[in-house]
């Protein structure tokens, strides 16, 4: 890697650890989702910092940025654009929603409707929307970051297995340690602000991050390597606990999460450390568990059930040398 990208994630690193404390771990994953061009979805409860990642992310390189907040009322064309009859060139033209940006925090995704949740599954899967039946290509680098909270179920709407799978990331923020909160009680003490993120420069232009994102797609993956992502992709699909495995895509975006994490230290070439460390954030999402896995007892810790199932496949699974 050449010392100025070096630097240059150094100091996205940096720009994120300013606002997020003692959380080194989901910040390398957040940008792992900006480099390897997917998207980003932070389940969390409340007040654990999932939108001032999201914010912060945003802030760290030179970009548009947009704040969709979902509700149950919000229409897709709220999202996308609509076209609008002017009366004066007798034509109707089209005007750009809120998706036409480079960041996209979709904050509580969960509240809105499958009709308007569904407004997104061209733009994340193509970063192209299509209205009336016109294409409109959307700026790169196009990064979706959404929040949802996982405790909350009253009038929300779960997403379907076709928006959570193009997430290339679920994440968990967790709390704080007593360290880190007291750390944040004690920077935040002498401050006038509540929000940290608008002091946050700009470390990086967009065309940084693409120029970045053309390299994570030259990361080397040995052979070997692709057979690893493969054997863990097909034990999820025979498994007798769960009724869904990974898709194509999932399998995908395992090798396109570990080729980023690669680069991000430093190395154009992938380890069996870069699978194994991703695989859960990766595919813990696509998957369902059958009644043989998650009974009705412990439904409400399925996600903590589907992530120590995987984890358990991909320690199963032989490294290879």
């Amino acid at each position: 890697m050449p010392t100025a990208t070096a630097q240059i994630i150094s100091q996205l690193q940096r720009s994120l650890s300013r606002v997020i404390y003692g959380k080194e771990e989901t910040i390398q994953l957040a940008l792992i989702a900006l480099l390897a061009r997917g998207h980003l979805l932070i389940e969390d409860v409340p007040g654990v910092g999932k939108t001032t990642l999201a914010h912060a992310l945003a802030r760290s390189f030179r970009c548009t940025f947009q704040r969709i907040q979902f509700t149950s009322d919000l229409l897709p064309s709220d999202v996308i654009g609509v076209s609008v009859y002017n009366p004066e060139s007798r034509e109707f033209e089209f005007r750009p929603g809120p998706i036409f940006a480079n960041v996209i925090l979709a904050d509580e995704i969960n509240r809105t409707t499958p009709r308007t949740q569904s407004a997104l599954l061209e733009a994340m899967n193509e970063s192209q929307v299509t209205v009336d039946g016109r294409t409109h290509i959307l700026p790169r680098p196009f990064l979706v970051v959404a929040t949802q909270n996982p405790v909350e179920h009253h009038g929300t709407y779960p997403l379907p297995e076709s928006q959570l799978d193009r997430f290339l990331l679920r994440i968990r923020m967790g709390y704080p340690s007593p360290e880190t909160e007291k750390e944040i009680l004690r920077r935040r003490a002498g401050q006038t602000r509540d929000d940290p993120v608008g002091e946050l420069d700009a470390a990086a232009e967009a065309q940084d991050v693409l120029a970045m994102q053309e390299a994570v797609a030259q990361v080397r993956v040995d052979n070997s390597l692709m057979d690893y992502v493969l054997e863990i992709v097909a034990r999820t699909r025979t498994a007798p606990e769960l009724t869904l495995g990974v898709s194509p895509r999932g399998t995908l975006m395992l090798q396109r999460a570990a080729q980023a994490r690669a680069y991000i230290d430093g190395r154009d070439f992938c380890v069996p450390d870069d699978i194994k460390h991703l695989a859960v954030p990766v595919l813990s999402h696509r998957v369902i568990p059958s009644s043989k896995g998650v009974g009705p007892a412990a439904a409400a810790k399925r996600t903590e059930w589907v992530e120590s199932f995987l984890q358990e496949i991909v320690e199963s699974v032989r490294v290879p040398l």
